[in-house]
């Protein structure tokens, strides 16, 4: 199923970016440009990372949850805006 559109970004490539460490609609955007033109696939994109498609996020949930989740992203460079 097509999540991006616009650039033709199917469900499987947004979970293999997020396997391959990509935990943030930002860095799922550097990867493959989903939710750079028209933006409407960006809430589809959040689902689909917060439904355990980041390893990291999964693991980050089990051992220390937001705080550890935020000193992950910290390392990464990137800020999500809240």
């Amino acid at each position: 199923m097509y999540v991006c559109s616009c650039f033709g970004v199917t469900e499987a490539q947004v979970k293999q970016h997020a396997e391959g460490g990509a935990c943030t609609p930002r860095q799922i955007a550097s990867a493959c440009k989903a939710g750079t033109d028209c933006g409407s696939c960006v809430r589809r994109i959040q689902a689909l990372l917060g439904r355990g498609a980041c390893p990291r996020r999964a693991a980050a949930d089990q051992q220390g949850g937001p705080a550890l989740l935020s000193r992950l992203d910290g390392l990464d460079g990137l800020e999500e805006a809240a």
